[in-house]
């Protein structure tokens, strides 16, 4: 009876501490967004775009293309380095001081590396380089510091860095960081780092690099010190502590840098000086971000689904709606001259709209009664090829 009833009492001691248990809380989780590689920039050879043309990427017979507007020029020209078959994408980033060009190829083709390709005469020609892995599919993979050293983000998450653009021509890359090893200090942790979407480099040349955050109300935005990364990110305005948020673009600019961050389903621009943020009012991200790209005084574009698209000038600046993007616009790209129309109607910003219908680019120009053609490139696709 005795040996029963300390039974009976282990057995309800049992029953109840199982009662009493707490539920299994599924850990944070998170769709990580990337920016699609589609995109431009501007340097000071002149403004640079990047679009995908063809046919289906299924079959291989998307090829992406490189098309460039040299400073002072009002049309583009195609200057896709050659040789190199193009199918995985093209990631590029602008040389110190806006010098030169450099474009990397994303894998394809059997390809287990990047290629690498630098021009400093608006893409005449182009000298050949090496990156013995595969660059991330984002838009920001590769940044060029004013001083020497490159960063380039791979597709596992580490950052790879060569002291010199002789050194990435030769190959000679050395790993700085990784997903897991930002991830893991304090800075990491009080974001939850989940992804690295973009690296880029920040006041006096700071390495620095930014992905996406399971903790909500957190921008995950870092730099080194010293070989120690640091918490660098925005502050959100009040009402997006309860949004996740993942850093779409990163990107230096005069002074400092500039940011494209979604927050929940709202895209924010963000810039520091150097030493402080200053964020933007949120603009809704519906129908999804088809590009995106950083213009001249930090300004910001982003293509959306349905043909619309957005711009916002730079510090201190709103978000301003272009009329809707003509059919088949790939990309946009800061326009070679403003006139006072376009320039209130884009925010001081004009813009081209670059259209792909197979192997033909339309280029629209925005004026004062909206979308104008200006130019038509019939780019030479050889469907079945490789480049």
């Amino acid at each position: 009876m005795i040996r029963r009833a300390v039974a009976a009492g282990l057995l309800a001691v049992l029953v109840a501490g199982c009662g009493t248990q707490a539920a299994s809380v599924a850990p944070p989780s998170i769709v990580v967004q990337t920016a699609p590689l589609a995109t431009s920039l501007v340097t000071t050879q002149g403004a640079w775009a990047i679009a995908v043309m063809g046919g289906s990427a299924a079959s291989e017979n998307n090829f992406w293309q490189l098309f460039v507007r040299p400073a002072g020029a009002t049309r583009w020209s195609l200057v896709t380095p050659p040789a190199v078959a193009d199918n995985g994408g093209l990631v590029a980033a602008g040389g110190p001081g806006g010098a030169s060009m450099l474009v990397g190829f994303r894998p394809s083709q059997g390809l287990t590396f990047s290629p690498l390709a630098t021009s400093s005469d608006t893409g005449r020609n182009w000298a050949p380089g090496l990156l013995d892995a595969a660059l991330a599919d984002v838009p920001d993979a590769l940044a060029v510091s004013a001083s020497g050293p490159i960063l380039a983000l791979l597709g596992d998450g580490s950052i790879e860095e060569a002291q010199t653009a002789a050194a990435a021509a030769a190959g000679q890359w050395s790993q700085l960081t990784t997903l897991a090893a930002l991830a893991a200090p304090a800075p990491g942790r009080s974001c939850g780092l989940a992804a690295l979407n973009a690296v880029s480099f920040g006041h006096n040349d700071t390495p620095m690099a930014a992905g996406s955050c399971l903790r909500r109300g957190v921008a995950g935005v870092f730099a080194d010190s010293g070989g120690t990364w640091q918490a660098a990110g925005p502050a959100l305005p009040a009402g997006f502590g309860g949004d996740q948020v993942q850093v779409l673009g990163l990107a230096q600019m005069p002074g400092g840098d500039a940011a494209l961050l979604l927050a929940g389903k709202d895209l924010l621009a963000a810039w520091r000086d150097g030493t402080r943020w200053t964020v933007s009012a949120p603009v809704p991200a519906a129908g999804g971000i088809t590009a995106s790209g950083f213009g001249p005084g930090g300004s910001l574009w982003v293509l959306l689904g349905g043909g619309r698209a957005e711009t916002i000038a730079g510090v201190g600046g709103s978000w301003l709606a272009l009329p809707p993007a003509p059919a088949g616009t790939g990309t946009l790209a800061p326009a070679a001259s403003t006139s006072a129309a376009a320039g209130r109607s884009a925010g001081a910003v004009g813009y081209d709209a670059l259209a792909v219908s197979g192997s033909v680019l339309t280029v629209w120009r925005l004026a004062s009664t909206g979308w104008a053609k200006v130019q038509v490139i019939h780019v030479p696709i050889v469907y079945g090829s490789s480049s």
